[in-house]
């Protein structure tokens, strides 16, 4: 893996193009640099690359990525570089995404401020929405499979000049000869101690500069001394150094830490794929309709409420609208976790990043900017690509002390060994430095926790917090509510009631030609029942009067001619002057002259995979309950349908959260699922708590994960992703750490050379991040 050189941070996209820093490959001079860094402070280029706090006033987020970082020691590098700027309220750095979190007050500090803090301390910041981040890493990725051919070709080359040294009898080999080889040997390795090693030479010379230790130091120190005692040896046979030769052992070690950084750049930008992929859905640009008629492209940012845009097939919709014209399908996969193609017709609701599929539509602007679904989104999935769990933080601590302790361990070894030769002592020392790894070990919790939530995002449900996860994996009880979550928020048809000699259907259909008239969910549930039913006679209603909270008046006729028209009253009993057959549930009365006519009772729709969760979470050994603040009946009816056994109605907020202290009390750990509109303090009180985020505001969503579409089944799936991202967590915890223990000891004592040193550690770290990328694929059916 490649590391960009320390240059200066620049504006994200998309911005105004002279923020941009459009040469990728090369760092731009000073002057430049600050110039960039000056626009930056202008107050209306902030909300390019960063949000307003929604708690504290005057207080701005940004995130952004870094470029250079690599391992657990940069990450605490940056942040107390980033806190050290006053005015920096909090930074939080991820050495697994490669993202830092940024709060910072205006009123004390400007973005240039910390951005220089960023670049003094040598890396490269760029806000997360950079255009041009995406190609500059690209790049870096063709220069690091470049330095990888270089490293290969010659470690092949210079083995084969090796070889002969160790199969040689005594006397095969002239010194004449030998010596020839070892400057042939010589001559293989320059470029790949010039170029391909270029990377960790560079970080070391950074962090030596800066009076710090990173990963790259000790490995740089190993590589510079095996390749000058191999020198000393070439150029002086006879010297102390002159015994052996180790090009060989440079040159593969080298190749394998590279294959090693190569893979885990490659597989780390895989498990972040699906942030990246849903920060970049937004156009630059779209047609807007003028006044005239015609059509315009303006840049996204120049929307404002009201435009028409016309979105055409391949697009994606840059803001919330509702279309006025045509018809298509819409791929909202990343954004609801819906993986077949929803129709969308005129009046029909569209949401920023959203794919046009099949047709053009004209569509009216109605949110844009932080208002769109798409952008609380993306808030979401940023800051939990930023946030560490106990564990990570655990691990960050000591990787600084680590790589001290490495540094003395490899003094130690070659002040021990240095009695039976220097160059054997020095080799020693390399093989320390080179074969510890605490890079596996910061990466252990990261790589797996970074990879349950882009699969989780990839079906739907975000993860505000990554130590959700360790949460979650350990709880025993899962409280649902009910309305809104074991059910839809829509009404459906249930028991219909008729006066003798009235049919069934033909009530039915008298009653929905008043409800079309009104706008109450249980009107539309009515309408949408009848259309389900054939029904002979057509009826329409004239003269409709509504009474808010009561209902619907009117005279109903049919469309034979021999049909009089019938005067009607749909609605409670009290409006249509009659009495309540059940009184606790929900029902709907239809009456004429004569009295009553009919009675409609509707309930709550289930969700088609209700019981199917709670049906496997059972299974999982979870103890659930159904908490309502509907009525004892309503409440039974619902947990009898999923297969709850325990249930309790009529609860009010505080109701719920005494149940869930008892629970706690008892040594429960406990889960919520809510809709997120009235349980908040539940949700927040809970050890771990799911949101169903269509119900709310994403960024209001007191909860840990929220669920975008309406797969009730994501609780299901969560909690066995999570059961296994701990396991996977505690695999590579115990490899990276059982590797350091075993390896360390075993290089100390002369038992392992420079090159199984590096194959190892290269091996390390791509054994933690391959184990992580187990959690990207779909569990066993």
């Amino acid at each position: 893996m490649s590391l960009a050189r320390p240059v200066a941070a620049v504006a994200p996209s998309p911005i105004p193009t002279h923020l941009r820093d459009s040469s990728p490959t090369n760092a731009p001079d000073v002057d430049a640099t600050a110039d960039r860094l000056r626009l930056l402070d202008d107050p209306q280029e902030w909300s390019a690359f960063s949000r307003p706090d929604a708690k504290r006033e005057n207080v701005w987020e940004s995130n952004i990525l870094i470029e250079g970082m690599h391992c657990a020691a940069c990450a605490l590098t940056l942040e107390d570089a980033l806190l050290g700027v006053p005015g920096v309220l909090t930074a939080e750095v991820s050495a697994g995404s490669h993202r830092a979190r940024v709060l910072w007050s205006a009123d004390a500090v400007r973005p240039s401020d910390w951005m220089r803090a960023v670049q003094t301390a040598g890396y490269r910041a760029v806000p997360a929405n950079d255009a041009f981040a995406r190609e500059r890493r690209k790049n870096e990725a063709r220069k690091a499979l470049w330095r990888l051919l270089v490293a290969g070709l010659c470690m092949m080359q210079v083995m084969m000049y090796a070889y002969p040294a160790y199969v040689a009898e005594p006397g095969d080999l002239t010194a004449e000869m030998e010596q020839l080889l070892r400057w042939a040997s010589w001559v293989l390795t320059l470029p790949v101690v010039l170029f391909s090693c270029g990377p960790f030479f560079g970080s070391a010379l950074r962090d030596v500069l800066h009076r710090r230790i990173s990963m790259d130091l000790p490995v740089a120190l190993g590589m510079l001394i095996t390749f000058s005692v191999s020198t000393a040896g070439t150029f002086e046979p006879l010297g102390i150094f002159g015994r052996e030769v180790y090009f060989d052992s440079l040159t593969m070690f080298v190749f394998f830490l590279l294959s090693g950084r190569w893979l885990e750049l490659r597989l780390r930008d895989r498990t972040a794929g699906a942030l990246e992929v849903l920060m970049n859905r937004l156009p630059d640009s779209v047609a807007r309709r003028l006044g005239d008629g015609s059509y315009e492209r303006v840049p996204v940012r120049r929307l404002v409420l009201g435009d028409v845009m016309r979105i055409l097939p391949g697009e994606s919709f840059p803001a919330d609208g509702v279309v006025l014209q045509g018809e298509t399908t819409v791929d909202e996969a990343l954004l609801t976790g819906e993986s077949r193609p929803v129709p969308r017709g005129m009046g029909a609701p569209v949401i920023a990043g959203s794919h046009n599929l099949s047709s053009v539509v004209q569509v009216r602007v109605e949110r844009l900017g932080d208002q769109t679904r798409f952008a609380q989104i993306v808030a979401l999935m940023e800051s939990a690509s930023t946030t560490k769990p106990p564990i990570a933080r655990l691990a960050d601590r000591i990787a600084k002390p680590f790589l001290l302790a490495v540094l003395l361990a490899a003094g130690l070894a070659c002040a021990f060994w240095w009695g039976r030769g220097p160059g054997h002592a020095l080799m020693v020392a390399v093989a320390v430095l080179v074969v510890t790894c605490p890079c596996a070990l910061s990466l252990a919790t990261p790589a797996a926790m970074l990879a349950a939530a882009g699969t989780l995002a990839r079906r739907g449900v975000l993860v505000r917090r990554l130590e959700a996860f360790e949460a979650l994996a350990a709880i025993d009880t899962v409280v649902f509510d009910k309305t809104g979550t074991l059910t839809r928020d829509a009404m459906v048809l249930g028991d219909s009631q008729t006066r003798s000699g009235v049919a069934t259907e033909q009530a039915l259909a008298m009653a929905a030609a008043l409800a079309c008239h009104s706008l109450h969910p249980v009107s539309r549930a009515l309408v949408l029942a009848a259309g389900e039913v054939a029904t002979s006679v057509r009826w329409q209603a004239e003269s409709v009067c509504e009474l808010a909270g009561a209902g619907v008046s009117g005279r109903v006729c049919s469309d034979r001619a021999s049909g009089a028209a019938v005067d009607l009253r749909l609605g409670s009993a009290d409006f249509c002057g009659v009495e309540t057959v059940r009184p606790d549930s929900l029902q709907v009365c239809l009456s004429d002259a004569q009295g009553w006519l009919a009675t409609f009772e509707f309930h709550e729709e289930l969700r088609p995979d209700a019981m199917s969760t709670v049906t496997a979470l059972q299974a999982a050994g979870i103890n659930v309950y159904l908490l309502s603040g509907d009525s004892m009946t309503a409440a039974a009816r619902v947990a009898t349908q999923v297969g709850i056994k325990a249930f309790k109605g009529a609860c009010s907020p505080q109701d719920k959260l005494d149940f869930l202290r008892h629970a706690q009390q008892q040594g429960h750990k406990v889960a919520v699922v809510g809709d997120g509109l009235n349980d908040g303090p539940v949700l927040a009180g809970a050890h771990v708590s799911f949101a169903f985020g269509q119900a709310v505001p994403l960024a209001q969503a007191q909860a840990d994960f929220v669920v975008l579409g309406d797969q009730l089944d994501a609780v299901s799936q969560a909690l066995d992703l999570a059961r296994r991202t701990l396991r996977v967590v505690r695999q590579n915890l115990w490899w990276a750490a059982g590797y350091n223990a075993v390896c360390v000891p075993l290089a100390m004592v002369g038992w392992m050379p420079a090159w199984l040193a590096g194959l190892g550690m290269g091996l390390s770290s791509l054994l933690v991040v391959l184990n992580a990328l187990r959690l990207a694929k779909q569990p066993d059916s």
